[in-house]
């Protein structure tokens, strides 16, 4: 039987979904509504495309007010401001390149460009919704009811790291580089052989935005992580990127083998770690399932509770000290965690925690087939 808190946020969901839902015209219902099988729903990117769905430039005050409201359902309270921080930082990614990105279109910077879609009928027993732009990808599974995926969840940030009036930078995602670099910095030299694997770090997570993962998948380049294919000029403008970025990091083709997937995960498993260095990873992680709403975390926590994080593997790659290239990875059974802060003077940073069995709530929804279908073999 599902939490009952779990079962009460599935509700608070469909609710504020079934309400922006109502207020759409016709080409606005259809830009929204997806079916809950199609393809789309577990095509997903993290790079300023067009994410798919209704962008908040397409709406009126109304619906923009109810997209936030079902975002800040999904998400924690931290979570939420995160995000927010996030889409504030496409200002001043603007001026920083001097009010002059186009991508293709009128602005390539831009706040409102930012995308809600709904899969399936939100009264409905199963359905899911996603949110995302640059830098910001969510996604929530229902079943039966039931919140069962939240994840893919990717954050990022560029400028990692901006100038505020006052001693303390404006650092939407520093805390979780911090809190990984506190726990690389107390490794032994025994146990950081175990754990730094590369002295250069990948430029982009490895896992990039694929739907599912393999066995040597190797980090992408960048303007593979687009929809569609990149006009020339601007293929080519990423492409240069791309390579310039490896050579500032030293990272080789050999790097990159290194850093690959593998369901077997790479790293130091937690077993090794002492009590004070398990508990900081565990801290570590809680930050990661701690973006999505209590009544949701708390089941992703239990996965690496107590013993169950013994499995967990911390692995690092690139400079272990304050402003260098870097990246880190946690890997347990299914779960999957990824920072990078390797570009743009390490000032640039990519993060997602992903399930690798349940994303988009699979594991659970081909159980959930499998019982239906079992129940209609027993009714016939």
């Amino acid at each position: 039987m599902a939490d009952m808190a779990r079962r009460e946020l599935a509700a608070r969901m469909a609710e504020v979904a079934a309400e922006l839902s109502g207020t759409c015209s016709p080409a606005q219902h259809e830009a929204l509504r997806w079916p809950f099988d199609h393809e789309e729903r577990e095509t997903w990117f993290y790079t300023p495309t067009d994410h798919g769905g209704l962008s908040l430039l397409e709406m009126s005050p109304t619906q923009h007010r109810l997209t936030h409201k079902l975002l800040a359902t999904g998400l924690s309270h931290a979570g939420y401001v995160t995000a927010n921080a996030i889409i504030t930082l496409e200002n001043l990614l603007d001026q920083i390149e001097g009010w002059s990105q186009s991508f293709g279109r009128e602005r390539a910077r831009d706040p409102l460009l930012y995308w809600i879609a709904i899969f399936g009928d939100p009264s409905d027993d199963s359905w899911a919704w996603r949110f995302g732009g640059h830098h910001i990808s969510l996604h929530f599974t229902i079943v039966d009811g039931d919140v069962v995926g939240t994840t893919p969840c990717f954050f990022g940030a560029d400028p990692a790291s901006s100038p505020l009036l006052g001693p303390h930078p404006f650092r939407p995602l520093g805390g979780i580089e911090d809190l990984a670099r506190d726990l690389v910095h107390s490794l032994s030299d025994d146990q950081r052989r175990l754990t730094v694997l590369s002295p250069a770090p990948p430029i982009d997570i490895v896992t990039a935005n694929r739907t599912t993962l393999t066995e040597g998948d190797a980090m992408l380049s960048i303007p593979v992580v687009w929809r569609g294919r990149l006009e020339e000029s601007l293929h080519h403008f990423m492409a240069n990127a791309d390579a310039h970025f490896r050579g500032v990091v030293g990272l080789t083709d050999a790097h990159v083998q290194d850093l690959a997937f593998s369901r077997r995960p790479k790293g130091i498993p937690a077993s090794a770690l002492d009590d004070p260095q398990r508990e900081m990873l565990r801290s570590l992680l809680d930050l990661y399932v701690g973006r999505v709403a209590d009544e949701a975390a708390d089941a992703q926590a239990a996965k690496y509770a107590g013993d169950r994080l013994h499995d967990v593997h911390f692995l690092w790659a690139g400079g272990t000290e304050t402003g260098d290239p870097m990246y880190y990875r946690l890997q347990g059974a299914s779960l999957m965690v990824e920072y990078e802060n390797a570009v743009r003077n390490a000032n640039h940073v990519h993060t997602v925690w992903r399930d690798l069995d349940n994303d988009w709530g699979r594991d659970v929804l081909a159980e959930h087939h499998a019982t239906h279908q079992h129940r209609d073999r027993h009714d016939h």
